[in-house]
């Protein structure tokens, strides 16, 4: 059976995924979430867990917050990891800073899912033009909807998110890369 495996750091990444392909996912491809418990915890059981997949159908992303890393670094790290487990296919992708940069990059669903007028006027502010670059996301999120939660924000989030937005780039590549998968 074809299946896509999404290896992510946290719960939170889990439920944007999830938002994003809920009416995307053809019906011969099952998706699986394997989810860790911080980054930690994903860099050192991820050999293990590829290593433990026999399924020869299986497409395997690993989604992480780059956080204060260099973002070479962990890709080349991850990348040693996959190819431990002769999993070397396994597509990486690094969210820069953080998953709430994504959001930051979309302030529009932002602004619908919390209902929050004028937000997405702010977009063309130097800092969310290229969110990315912002040091600490969630923090700058937290700041502009004090209701924020990771996990529920994620979920009421993602369902408004524009698939085609460019303005964070490692939001761009991972769309990219699960839409040569699914093909949506």
């Amino acid at each position: 059976m074809k299946e896509l495996v999404f290896l992510l750091e946290e719960p939170s990444a889990k439920a944007m995924i999830e938002g994003i392909l809920i009416d995307k996912i053809p019906e011969d491809l099952h998706i699986r979430y394997i989810v860790f418990e911080g980054k930690q915890d994903l860099e050192k059981q991820i050999t293990k867990k590829l290593k433990g997949y026999h399924n020869q159908e299986a497409i395997f992303i690993i989604l992480r917050d780059q956080d204060s890393g260099n973002c070479q670094d962990i890709k080349t790290k991850l990348k040693q990891k996959c190819q431990e487990a002769n999993k070397s296919q396994t597509v990486i992708r690094i969210a820069c800073r953080e998953l709430e940069s994504w959001y930051l990059a979309d302030l529009k669903a932002v602004e619908k899912a919390y209902q929050k007028t004028n937000l997405s006027l702010r977009q063309n502010e130097k800092k969310f033009r290229n969110p990315d670059n912002i040091e600490s996301p969630s923090k700058e999120l937290k700041f502009l909807v004090p209701e924020y939660q990771k996990i529920n924000g994620s979920r009421m989030i993602a369902p408004y998110l524009n698939l085609e937005n460019t303005r964070s780039y490692s939001f761009y590549h991972f769309i990219k890369s699960v839409k040569k998968i699914i093909h949506f």
